[in-house]
């Protein structure tokens, strides 16, 4: 910075005749060609693309020019009379939201820190740089709430910067008859936010403004809308943390997975079961029914139950949330530590559960009256074994146990 400064001084102080000099239109996306730009200039018989002539790029007020803009890179802010760009801590921010964002996070990321860092940002912004701030977090809230995420305190650090925002705005009132329309995704949201959390970038905003590019940057940082999105981000966050971390409410599902008469809609369970994905939507919900319910299932229900506890897990996207792993674990880890035989009471091998064994092969275990199975059926002893059910309890511990590893460690 000391050089820079002399340097300005130094040759804002010569002599110069010309009108404008390239220093002026310079922005953060013509850097990449400033290397090649000057290698043209030190070679006079070099035929260059830029449209200036060699003596303006040449002037010193040009040089100072540039020094300028080095010392606004350096310290952001710093210097008023260059063209305005994004800080490149903020350019840096950009490109990690938009990897995290689009599901690609760069190898480096923390996740869950990097979530945590914007709701801190939030939390201890300058009232100028709050709203760009609060438009970060409402981007990062979409995928903190997806289900990516596993721990809670990152909901909690998010939940936590919003109630302290809100209280900022108590007072917002505006005239507007109806504010901006902000981006629907994640990444493009994020940038946005960046770029209006700095002075720079709002100045960013503010020459695209001037060119019709974006909204009136006052409709986009109303107070009025601020608090609309904080209000909505935090009534979302809420109730995506219940769900995810809370004690989660299965009662609805007997209506879908009980007859009048107590017995199991064994044909929608096994269809809810299937490798579809519109069956994602299903999994977690009736996985931990089904777990809740096996100590009371009669000897038919007990194998019907765990298979769908089991299975649901297998199918389910993203990872279950720790308020299903929880449930479903300690029936699974019931069921694995009960006792067994040391050898199985029928003759016939276990269920595969695959293909024919499941979809035909639970129905007819269950309601052998109602649908025939395909091919050669499993005996009821072969269901019902107590080393079959230890087995497939198992794999389902192992299976979710990193989940809840996850989720202790938080």
């Amino acid at each position: 910075m000391a050089a820079l400064k002399a340097a300005d001084t130094a040759l804002r102080e010569r002599p110069c005749d010309h009108e404008s000099h390239p220093y002026a239109s310079h922005d953060g996306a013509d850097d990449t060609y400033l290397t090649e730009q000057l290698s043209l200039l030190a070679d006079d018989a070099a035929d260059g693309e830029d449209d200036r002539a060699r003596s303006e790029w040449r002037c010193p007020h040009n040089a100072a020019g540039f020094a300028r803009i080095a010392m606004d890179i350096v310290e952001p802010g710093s210097v008023r009379d260059v063209p305005p760009r994004l800080p490149v801590e903020a350019t840096n921010t950009i490109d990690t939201l938009a990897a995290l964002l689009h599901g690609y996070p760069k190898p480096w990321t923390d996740i869950d820190e990097e979530i945590s860092s914007q709701a801190w940002n939030l939390s201890t912004a300058d009232p100028e740089d709050r709203a760009g701030h609060l438009l970060i977090v409402r981007a990062v809230t979409w995928y903190a709430v997806s289900g990516m995420v596993r721990a809670k305190s990152v909901l909690d650090d998010l939940v936590d910067a919003l109630e302290r925002t809100l209280p900022h705005y108590a007072d917002a009132s505006c005239g507007h008859e109806r504010h901006a329309t902000l981006p629907d995704s994640g990444p493009d949201a994020a940038e946005l936010g960046v770029v209006l959390s700095s002075s720079g970038g709002r100045a960013v905003y503010a020459r695209d403004q001037r060119a019709g590019r974006t909204p009136p940057l006052e409709s986009v940082l109303c107070p009025v809308f601020m608090t609309e999105i904080a209000e909505e981000s935090l009534r979302v966050l809420r109730e995506r943390r219940e769900e995810l971390f809370g004690a989660r409410d299965t009662s609805h599902a007997d209506a879908e997975y009980l007859r009048a008469d107590g017995r199991l809609e064994i044909e929608r369970i096994v269809e809810r079961l299937d490798y579809k994905s519109w069956n994602e939507q299903y999994a977690y919900d009736l996985g931990l029914w089904a777990a809740r319910r096996y100590e009371q299932a009669d000897e038919r229900g007990r194998p019907v139950l765990l298979l769908t506890a089991c299975q649901a897990m297998k199918i389910s996207y993203p990872d279950p949330p720790p308020s299903v792993v929880r449930g479903v674990l300690a029936t699974m880890r019931a069921v694995a530590a009960a006792p067994r035989p040391l050898e199985c009471a029928h003759e016939d091998e276990h269920p595969t559960l695959q293909y024919a064994d499941f979809g035909s092969g639970l129905p007819h275990f269950y309601a052998p009256e109602e649908f025939s199975p395909a091919g050669e059926p499993h005996s009821r002893e072969a269901w019902t074994c107590p080393n079959f059910a230890a087995a497939v309890a198992e794999e389902c511990v192992r299976d979710l146990e990193n989940a809840e590893l996850d989720e202790d460690e938080d």
